[in-house]
């Protein structure tokens, strides 16, 4: 899996089109023993960080390291299972460590482009406390 960033200006010289641009990042500490609680709390800082609301997003990829992420997550912001994963998530494709992010990103990526929608959260629980989050917007 890979992911490449850049300026338009960038993109252009090397002769690629862009397929989405980063709306807003976040990352955040979370409780070490309960690493699984980080991606409740970075989905409020990079919506608070974009100006964005959960109704704004049509996508959500969360890395389900456990399922019980998933079903946290839904049950912290009551959202509708079949915008979540839907592509079945890190159970069903796997999770390549250092590669898992770049992956889900990819998945939602090509999703978001197969359905014409527009915009998609990304996070992540990481191992030792932390959550990150990305929202993505197709262009």
């Amino acid at each position: 899996a890979a992911v490449l960033l850049g300026n338009a200006e960038a993109g252009k010289q090397a002769g690629l089109k862009p397929r989405a641009k980063i709306r807003a990042f976040a990352n955040i500490g979370s409780e070490p023993a309960m690493m699984l609680t980080g991606p409740v709390d970075v989905t409020k800082k990079v919506l608070e960080r974009s100006g964005m609301k959960l109704s704004d997003i049509d996508l959500f990829e969360l890395n389900e390291a456990f399922a019980s992420v998933v079903l946290r997550y839904i049950q912290a912001f009551d959202i509708d299972s079949d915008k979540i994963n839907v592509c079945g998530g890190a159970i069903a494709m796997g999770h390549p460590l250092g590669a898992t992010g770049a992956m889900i990103l990819g998945t939602v990526l090509d999703e978001l482009e197969r359905t014409g929608k527009s915009t998609a959260l990304v996070t992540l629980c990481i191992g030792g406390g932390m959550g990150t989050a990305t929202i993505i917007e197709r262009v």
